[in-house]
């Protein structure tokens, strides 16, 4: 049932949410010591797909209509691809502190895009304001090329699985697909990025890194913790809440990310990363900020 403002559930399946997605970064990036980014993002694709379709048929979901769904639930398996592309390889290549700043402006591109093709969900001043502070976060993010952290390609890599994941909320909203069970959703997600992941893959680099039985249990939470239940859950409220409140909870993952990467990999906190983070924080608040 669509309701107009969250309440204590959606509050709380939502910071639980911020938090498995905030670790998530950091299972990514370890991952990838023991597969190639673009090669461990298929094979998650792939092994979701088969717990989602078990979830599915035993709950009795119907997966629609091939004909009504096909255009939106490939664009939308397009978007899921390019997304991870983009994140994956951006873990890989720079710290988890900046690919998560800018992968979590996601919020600002879906409130630009909403104004145009959401009814209801308009820019206003306060919003505006919000937009311009995340912008010079992320500004300040590329613009800082101290130490050798630092990676542009990286960096770039982030924003283009941001703009994928905004791409994918839109979809979700404006299209028939926002009809769709979410399992119906996340199916056309993981079966379109497993297929387009694993073929180009080999195009990355070697599939097998130093591959040990700790990387088991990392792809475990990716596959079930995250692509499986957490996204599917992320549907569940997108389809029950208003899409810029539950864009808005998104501004805590790279907060949590950021300091986790810190404590647990020993990333070093510039602070330059620390204002970047800071301005995006208070952006997508702003941006997400109920009027009076």
């Amino acid at each position: 049932m669509r309701k107009t403002h969250l309440d204590l559930a959606g509050f709380s399946s939502l910071m639980l949410f911020t938090a498995v997605l905030a670790g998530n970064q950091l299972v990514m990036k370890l991952t990838s010591t023991g597969l190639s980014p673009v090669f461990q993002a298929g094979l998650r694709s792939a092994l979701a797909l088969v717990v989602v379709l078990i979830w599915a048929y035993a709950r009795g979901v119907k997966l629609g209509s091939w004909r009504r769904d096909r255009w939106p639930g490939l664009a939308m398996g397009t978007f899921f691809t390019l997304e991870f592309i983009g994140l994956y390889n951006a873990l890989d290549l720079t710290t988890v502190a900046r690919a998560s700043i800018i992968f979590y402006t996601m919020p600002m591109f879906l409130s630009l895009a909403g104004h145009f093709l959401i009814p209801g969900e308009r820019l206003t001043t306060l919003k505006i304001v919000g937009l311009v502070c995340a912008f010079l976060g992320v500004a300040i993010v590329l613009m800082d090329r101290a130490g050798g952290e630092a990676s542009l390609a990286g960096d770039l890599l982030a924003l283009m699985g941001a703009l994928g994941w905004a791409a994918i909320a839109l979809t979700v909203r404006i299209t028939r697909l926002s009809e769709a069970p979410p399992e119906a959703q996340q199916v056309w997600q993981l079966s379109v990025s497993a297929v387009a992941l694993l073929a180009v893959a080999p195009l990355f680099g070697p599939l097998v890194r130093d591959f040990g039985v700790e990387h088991v249990a990392l792809m475990g939470y990716q596959v079930f913790l995250v692509a499986s239940f957490g996204f599917l859950g992320w549907f569940y409220l997108m389809k029950a809440y208003p899409a810029a409140t539950v864009a808005s909870f998104s501004f805590l993952t790279p907060v949590f990310a950021v300091f986790m990467g810190w404590a647990l990999l020993g990333e070093t906190l510039h602070l330059s990363v620390l204002i970047a983070l800071a301005l995006v924080s208070f952006g997508i608040v702003l941006i997400n900020r109920k009027p009076r």
